[in-house]
Parts: C-alpha cells; sequence; structure tokens
C-alpha cells in the first residue's frame, strides 16, 4: 500500500532541470559587441541571481515569460549592474497531474557576477 502511495505522488508531481553555463550575458537593452570591442573596465557588483516563469492553465492558458532576458534583467536590476560573467542559466519544467495538464510552469534562472561599465 504504502509503495502505492509513493508511485501515485511521484507521478502526480514530476519535473526536470537542464543547467548550462555562459561567460557573458548583457541586459536585453545592452550592446554585448560594443562591450568586446571597446575592452571597457568595469567593476564587479557581487553575485546575484534573477528568475522568471511562465504557466500554463489546462495547456491552453499561459501567463508569465520564461525568457533568459527576462530572468538576466530581473539579477541586474536588483544591483543596477550592466551584465553578468561567469553566468549559469537553469531551466526547469514541473507539471501537477501531468496526465490531465491541469497546472504546468516553467522557469528560468540565472545565477552570475554582476558587473558595472564604468565611463571613460
Amino acid at each position: 500500500m504504502r509503495k502505492t502511495i509513493l508511485l501515485m505522488a511521484a507521478l502526480l508531481l514530476s519535473g526536470c532541470t537542464s543547467i548550462g553555463t555562459l561567460g557573458i550575458v548583457t541586459k536585453s537593452t545592452g550592446d554585448p559587441g560594443a562591450l568586446l570591442r571597446n575592452a571597457q573596465p568595469y567593476k564587479e557588483l557581487g553575485e546575484v541571481q534573477g528568475s522568471s516563469c511562465r504557466f500554463f492553465l489546462l495547456a491552453l492558458v499561459p501567463w508569465g515569460d520564461a525568457c533568459l532576458s527576462t530572468a538576466v534583467d530581473d539579477a541586474l536590476g536588483k544591483v543596477g549592474g550592466d551584465a553578468l560573467i561567469n553566468v549559469t542559466v537553469s531551466n526547469s519544467l514541473y507539471g501537477f497531474i501531468p496526465i490531465y495538464n491541469v497546472l504546468s510552469y516553467t522557469c528560468t534562472d540565472v545565477k552570475g557576477i554582476a558587473i558595472k561599465l564604468q565611463k571613460d
């Protein structure tokens, strides 16, 4: 009986995560090409993290935004940074009662060191 309950709980709550790394990511309004071309000096602001999520109700009604740029803007907005270096990105997908797809959501999380570009 106990094994059956555990199996049912595992089937009702399922999810997966993938993780990757990046060297540098700028704000969605930034110009990464100019940053590399001009080799501007910068100041490290410390480690930050941000996230963005998108939800689905009955696999038909979506709301939210799980884009990488939204998660980066969230992380940089906390400290007023211009870019992230040594970035780790993870994407997660969760489903509640996945057989009927009643509610599911996906989240993008970023973690890295925020930098502020210094003007000449």
